[in-house]
């Protein structure tokens, strides 16, 4: 009981986050299962299947909010699904030794690409309203539904951050999109897995808890997709992301690190996760007073062209 009211907050957070930030619920999540010893493919199959529902409820969400661009859902879900039904075949054929190590290593990439890139950049925005291409939303889509089904989460953190760099969607449409096109990888990676592995490995109170969770939190996200501060969340997830894969990887039989180098990697990565916070927390200070400014000196202008003009004979 105490392993599923577990798994019921982590399903919520994930989705909080997911919804808010566009990407990490199946990470987040597929991290978790790994981490107390859940077979991969079995994992991310549980998560695939918890996320058709979680999808389902985001996208409705986000729709309500209007926060979907359906043109891009159209051209980069299809894509995705393909490459998500493959990579869910292609991990289901791997061996438990294998795979374990395979998929941290994936998340713990995932996981860099997601703190260096909200530390560093925050969220781009110019282009805004150029139209995206299928020649881009294509490869893009494969690509990140096979990483996806294989990592056990990847479709957020590699579809979002390239458009949000493209600078042609608003944030916030760029969210929305990629959370509705979920839906399509979900359903997908979870044919690909019963095909590859069945249903005799897949618990499936677990997924109706990770679901549930989901389910509660996908409104809340939606709308705090309008203003939670992303940047910080992005560095809050990415850490979390690095540190817990970083310690399935250092305990594998890859590495079998000794316990005072554990400690020591856990201590530096705390450090570090630490340090990108306090940037992105500065950094999110530092436009909101940008902003604030700005808002100041376009309400003065008017006032001072009303002067000049009643100072006018």
């Amino acid at each position: 009981m105490r392993a599923l009211v577990l798994l019921g907050l982590v399903g919520f957070a994930a989705q909080l986050v997911d919804g808010s930030l566009g990407m990490a619920y199946g990470v987040t999540s597929t991290t978790l299962l790994l981490a107390i010893g859940t077979n991969p493919a079995a994992a991310s199959a549980t998560v695939h299947l918890a996320e058709i529902g979680t999808t389902l409820a985001s996208g409705i969400s986000h729709w309500r909010f209007d926060n979907i661009d359906w043109k891009v859902v159209a051209k980069i879900g299809i894509p995705g699904a393909v490459g998500a039904f493959a990579g869910a075949t292609f991990l289901s054929s791997l061996s438990t030794d294998v795979a374990a190590p395979v998929m941290s290593l994936i998340l713990l990439t995932l996981g860099v690409y997601i703190l260096i890139r909200f530390t560093a950049f925050g969220l781009p925005k110019g282009n805004l309203g150029k139209p995206l291409r299928k020649r881009f939303l294509g490869p893009l889509g494969l690509v990140a539904g096979f990483v996806d089904a294989t990592g056990g989460g990847g479709w957020g953190p590699v579809g979002t951050p390239a458009i949000l760099a493209s600078g042609r969607l608003a944030p916030r449409k760029v969210i929305g999109s990629i959370d509705a096109s979920e839906f399509l990888v979900a359903i997908a990676a979870s044919i690909g897995f019963f095909v590859g592995i069945g249903s005799e490995n897949i618990d499936f109170a677990w997924v109706a808890v990770l679901l549930l969770g989901g389910v509660i939190a996908a409104p809340i996200a939606a709308w705090l997709v309008r203003h939670i501060p992303p940047r910080i969340l992005g560095s809050a997830v990415g850490g979390i992301i690095i540190l817990t894969n970083v310690r399935t990887l250092l305990r594998s039989d890859w590495i079998d690190a000794p316990g005072n180098v554990q400690t020591a990697a856990y201590l530096t990565i705390a450090v570090i996760w630490a340090g990108a916070i306090a940037i992105s927390v500065r950094a999110y200070r530092r436009a909101r007073a940008e902003e604030s400014v700005e808002a100041i000196e376009a309400e003065l202008r008017p006032r001072a062209g009303e002067e000049e003009t009643a100072g006018t004979p």
